[in-house]
């Protein structure tokens, strides 16, 4: 896979390798879920989720034409998502950690490069060179943990279809006359295209 920057000339093309989403490769941005017996208590090795600012939403995305690149990577600023193919066919997603910036903290311990979303919270833009790209494969789903940046589903196929659960009102834009939560924020970034 491609990845190009923004710049004020010609995009920087670099080329990444998609790597097997599993438990240890993809912990710095979530877990991988995968099938456990019927029975089993509750544990690690289940979807750690926090959708607790707002009403979940659990439904069936219907995507087509999603190829392997990517211009915008987006975060969740207060909730965990999952996200699965139906029928277990292989999909990519690129990642980026997480980089909410605490808003506890004083003005002059915020980085002076943290950008305000639409949404009020601030954050750091992720750079080219953190993007990760993940390769999913069979009946498991990925939990993103909050905040992680993520594009996609993206696959090779005319058509998918995925589970989603996230919250209610997260593509909700401010500009419909239905107050969003600020916390159910989805923020935008453009940052990079992914091809391969």
């Amino acid at each position: 896979m491609e990845i190009s920057g923004e710049s004020t000339t010609q995009p920087a093309v670099v080329r990444l390798k998609a790597v097997e989403a599993t438990p240890n490769t993809f912990g710095e941005y979530g877990q991988v879920i995968e099938a456990s017996p019927d029975g089993e208590k509750f544990g690690p090795q289940d979807a750690q989720l926090d959708l607790s600012r707002g009403i979940p939403r659990f439904y069936i995305m219907h995507l087509e034409a999603r190829p392997l690149k990517f211009s915008t990577i987006t975060h969740h600023a207060s909730v965990t998502q999952c996200l699965g193919s139906i029928g277990g066919n292989v999909w990519y997603l690129g990642v980026a950690k997480p980089s909410i910036v605490d808003s506890s903290k004083s003005k002059a311990e915020k980085d002076l490069n943290a950008v305000q979303s639409r949404c009020g919270h601030l954050y750091m833009p992720p750079a080219v060179d953190d993007v990760r790209v993940f390769r999913i494969a069979g009946p498991k789903f990925l939990k993103l943990n909050l905040g992680t940046w993520h594009a996609g589903p993206l696959f090779k196929a005319d058509v998918m279809d995925f589970y989603n659960l996230e919250l209610s009102n997260t593509n909700v834009s401010p500009s419909i006359p239905y107050p969003p939560l600020k916390d159910a924020c989805v923020e935008p970034y453009k940052t990079n295209c992914i091809e391969g």
